[in-house]
C-alpha cells in the first residue's frame, strides 16, 4: 500500500508540473510609422483621454443622437447575437479548464435473478461505488488548450467590441444624414416658396404687357423641379429614419423621428495620439493578436500528440449479495489503475499536423499586420478629410454668401427691367446649389468625425491579455 500511495503521489506532482511543449507566445511586431503623416497642424482635444470614457457620440452634444446610442447597446440584434458568441467562447474556456481535474462518477446497481427449480431460489447482486478518471497534464497539451480557448474568448470580446462600435458609428452616420436632409428639406422649402413668389411676379408682369410667357414657363419649370427636388429628399429622410430604426431593435413603421429644421450641429476636437497607441486602441487589431495567441498555442497542442498519454482510474465502494450486508467492511472493494499510450508510427500525421498548426500561425501574423496597416490607412484617410472639409467649408460658405447676394442683386435689376429672366434664373440656381453645398460639407465634417473616432477605436480599450 505505500508504494501504490507513493505512485499515485509522483503522478499527481507530475501532472500538476508538467512541462508544456510548443512556444510560449510573444506578439510578433508590426509595421507602424512613429506618427501620423497627415496629422500635422492637427489641434487634437485635451485631455488625450477623452475617447476613454466610451460614450463617445456625447462630443457632438446631440441629446436625441445620445438617446438613440443608449438604445442600440440594449435592443440591436446583431450585438445581441455577438454578445451571445462571446458568453460562448467563456463557456469554451472553462470547459477546457475542467480537464484539468479528474472526473468523477457515482454508480450503483442491484440485480436479482431466478429460474428453475434447480436454480437455488433467487439470486441478488448489489453494488455501490465511486470511479474517477484523470488525465495528468504532464506535456500542458490541456493548458495550450486552454490557453487557445482563453485566446479565442478575448478575441470574441474584441469581436463583440467591434461590432459595437460598428452600430455605433453607422448610426451616428445615418442620424447626420437624416439631419443633413432635414436642412436640405428647409433650404428646399424655403427655396419654393422663393420660386412661388418669383413666379407670380413674372405672371403679374405678363399679364401687364412687359415681359414675354416664355419668361413666366421658365420660372414655372424651376419651380417644378425644386419640388421634385423635395420630394426626393422626403424619400431620402424616410430611408435614414428606417436605418435608424432597424439599429435601434424597431420595425421601421413604428419608429419616427421629429424634423429640425434649424439644425446647427457641434463637430468636436478628437484626440489622436501615436500609431502605436492603435495596437491597444483598436478591437480590430486586437482580436487579430489575440487570434494569432490562440494560433501559437496549436502548435503546442499539436506537439504534445509525440507524447504518450497517461491515464489514471480507481474506483473504491460496496459489493454484496445482499442489501441488508451491502456496507459491511468485508463487502468493500478498491482499484488502482494506470494506462499510457504511444502512438509507434503514424505515416508522419503527427509531423503534418504540426506544420499545419505553424501555417495556421504564420497566417494569422500576417492577417495581424495587414490589419495594423489597414488601421494606419484608416486613420491617415480620415485626418485628411477632416482637414480638406474644414478647409471646404470655410470656402463654400463664403461662395454661399456671395451667391446669396447676387442672387438679391439680379432680382432687384430683373424687378426694374434692367437683366433678363435668363440672368435671374442662372443666379437663383447657382444661389441654391451653394447653400445645398455648405449643408452637405457641414453635415461630411460630422460624419467624418465619427469615421475619425472608429479608426481610433472608439472608446474602448483591449483587455489585458
Amino acid at each position: 500500500m505505500p508504494t501504490r500511495r507513493a505512485t499515485l503521489a509522483s503522478l499527481l506532482m507530475l501532472g500538476a508540473a508538467g512541462c508544456t511543449v510548443g512556444p510560449d507566445y510573444a506578439r510578433p511586431s508590426a509595421i507602424i510609422s512613429p506618427t501620423f503623416k497627415e496629422a500635422e497642424g492637427w489641434s487634437p482635444a485635451a485631455p488625450g483621454d477623452l475617447l476613454d470614457k466610451g460614450d463617445w457620440w456625447t462630443l457632438f452634444n446631440d441629446p436625441i443622437l445620445s438617446a438613440l446610442e443608449a438604445r442600440v447597446l440594449v435592443s440591436n440584434q446583431t450585438l445581441i447575437a455577438a454578445e451571445a458568441a462571446y458568453r460562448q467562447a467563456r463557456a469554451l474556456v472553462s470547459e477546457q479548464r475542467a480537464a484539468l481535474f479528474p472526473t468523477v462518477n457515482l454508480n450503483a446497481g442491484a440485480t436479482q435473478s431466478g429460474g428453475g427449480s434447480n436454480s437455488g431460489g433467487n439470486n441478488g447482486s448489489y453494488r455501490v461505488e465511486i470511479g474517477g478518471t484523470w488525465e495528468p497534464d504532464i506535456w500542458g497539451r490541456i493548458r495550450r488548450t486552454i490557453e487557445a480557448a482563453r485566446a479565442n474568448a478575448q478575441a470574441s470580446e474584441a469581436d463583440l467590441a467591434a461590432a459595437r462600435l460598428s452600430a455605433q458609428g453607422e448610426l451616428a452616420a445615418d442620424y447626420f444624414g437624416l439631419r443633413e436632409t432635414d436642412a436640405e428639406m428647409a433650404l428646399d422649402q424655403a427655396t419654393v416658396d422663393g420660386y412661388r413668389r418669383t413666379l407670380q411676379i413674372a405672371t403679374n408682369r405678363f399679364n401687364a404687357g412687359i415681359i414675354p410667357h416664355s419668361d413666366v414657363l421658365q420660372f414655372q419649370t424651376q419651380l417644378d423641379n425644386a419640388l421634385a427636388d423635395l420630394a426626393g429628399l422626403k424619400q431620402q429622410r424616410a430611408t435614414y429614419e428606417h436605418a435608424i430604426a432597424v439599429l435601434v431593435g424597431e420595425a421601421p413603421g413604428n419608429f419616427t423621428l421629429a424634423a429640425i429644421t434649424n439644425w446647427a450641429p457641434t463637430l468636436p476636437e478628437i484626440p489622436v495620439g501615436v500609431p502605436s497607441t492603435l495596437l491597444q486602441r483598436r478591437p480590430d487589431i486586437a482580436a487579430a493578436e489575440r487570434r494569432m495567441a490562440a494560433a501559437n498555442a496549436q502548435i503546442g497542442i499539436q506537439r504534445a500528440a509525440y507524447y504518450p498519454n497517461i491515464t489514471l482510474t480507481g474506483s473504491a465502494g460496496f459489493a454484496s449479495s445482499s442489501l441488508g450486508s451491502l456496507f459491511n467492511a468485508s463487502n468493500f472493494l478498491w482499484s488502482l489503475g494506470l494506462a499510457g499510450v504511444q502512438t509507434l508510427f503514424d505515416a508522419g500525421a503527427r509531423k503534418a499536423r504540426v506544420e499545419q498548426a505553424k501555417a495556421a500561425y504564420d497566417q494569422t501574423v500576417a492577417q495581424y499586420r495587414q490589419t495594423v496597416l489597414t488601421a494606419l490607412q484608416d486613420v491617415e484617410n480620415q485626418l485628411i478629410a477632416s482637414r480638406v472639409l474644414a478647409e471646404q467649408y470655410v470656402l463654400r460658405r463664403s461662395a454661399s454668401a456671395s451667391a446669396d447676394a447676387a442672387e438679391r442683386m439680379v432680382d432687384n435689376r430683373y424687378q426694374a427691367g434692367q437683366v433678363s429672366y435668363l440672368e435671374v434664373v442662372t443666379a437663383q440656381a447657382a444661389a441654391y446649389a451653394a447653400r445645398r453645398t455648405l449643408v452637405q460639407t457641414l453635415a461630411q465634417r460630422e460624419t467624418t468625425a465619427v469615421a475619425l473616432i472608429q479608426s481610433l477605436g472608439g472608446g474602448w480599450r483591449q483587455p489585458a491579455a
